[in-house]
């Protein structure tokens, strides 16, 4: 016996690239918070003459988290199940309808270094010897709305008498295909630098207590200048957003994992030694041109934006937290 799941709207529904565990991108059907989940479970007999004896019909709706250290203990946050059909037996190929109405998916969808959030359907055709299971994995995008308070970030990086840089972000807050512009001022240059960077780093944390990994990684580096400043200059910069694979930032999901973005400000001299100043900035996903459909998503997800002031101290992978730090 065959079985397969098939959305409702399957032809008109938008599908977009989502990276698997072992790191290719596939397409999946795109869903929002609040939307509903309809389609059909097809089971097709592959020997039309016999009998197929079951104990029930069922489909679920999940959306669970996986740790990889912790694999095979799945936590779910959402699990709807429609009941299809009593214990029986069917002669012939057969389809159930089946509709998860307004479904909540709080969470964005994410596959990264220690932990996997996903939401899929599973049809389950239970049998007294092995139940005859097919799942299907669909990609959950959080829409926000534009932040109401989005001041800038100004800091400066200082090492006495040596060296002292301000520097200035537009906006503490980007969506994903945002520009990143800023201005660099050299109030004092006495060491001589000979390059300078901007990083984005994305931090993922999993884990609780003891039990908490950090994984640092490197998503774009930003050349700002190759050569030695001199006082008085100042250096603009301009980051496009929209070319790298960004999520937004996910703050504390289910008690088990956060995803965090940096701009890492890096000087090199002439001596090979690495000054750094980091800053957390809040990255969030703007809704294209919205469906009528899905208004009501977009205000449920305006209700759950997490504004957060980003002018707090963020210290280096592996560094103490030292404002003017030396690696």
């Amino acid at each position: 016996m065959a079985t397969r799941l098939v959305l409702s709207d399957a032809e008109s529904r938008r599908r977009v690239e989502h990276k698997t565990e072992e790191g290719k991108k596939e397409k999946y059907f795109l869903f929002y918070d609040g939307e509903t989940v309809s389609g059909r479970v097809v089971l097709t007999l592959k020997n039309p003459n016999k009998r197929l004896e079951h104990q029930g019909i069922k489909v679920e709706f999940i959306g669970q988290i996986e740790l990889y250290y912790d694999r095979g203990n799945h936590h779910e946050f959402v699990s709807l199940v429609k009941d299809l059909a009593r214990p029986g037996e069917f002669t012939q190929s057969q389809t159930f309808d089946f509709e998860f109405t307004h479904v909540e998916k709080p969470y964005e969808s994410y596959t990264g270094q220690n932990v996997k959030l996903r939401y899929f359907l599973r049809a389950t055709v239970s049998r007294r010897l092995n139940d005859v299971v097919k799942e299907m994995d669909i990609v959950v995008h959080t829409l926000s709305t534009y932040p109401e308070l989005n001041s800038s970030i100004k800091m400066e990086v200082g090492i006495e008498d040596c060296l002292h840089i301000e520097f200035e972000y537009n906006k503490s807050k980007y969506h994903l295909k945002d520009v990143i512009v800023g201005k660099i001022y050299f109030l004092l240059v006495r060491i001589k630098i000979k390059h300078m960077e901007i990083d984005i780093i994305k931090r993922e944390t999993t884990g609780t207590g003891p039990n908490v990994y950090h994984e640092n990684d490197t998503i774009a580096k930003y050349e700002i200048m190759d050569g030695a400043p001199v006082r008085g200059e100042s250096i603009p910069i301009r980051l496009f957003l929209a070319g790298y694979e960004l999520t937004p930032t996910m703050r504390d999901i289910n008690k088990k994992f956060s995803v965090r973005y940096y701009l890492n400000l890096v000087l090199i001299d002439e001596e090979e030694r690495r000054y750094f100043k980091q800053q957390e900035v809040v990255l969030w996903r703007k809704g294209d041109i919205v469906r009528k459909s899905m208004s009501h998503q977009a205000a449920i997800a305006s209700q759950r934006f997490e504004g957060s002031s980003s002018h707090g101290e963020a210290k280096a992978p592996g560094q103490p937290a030292d404002n003017n730090g030396r690696q």
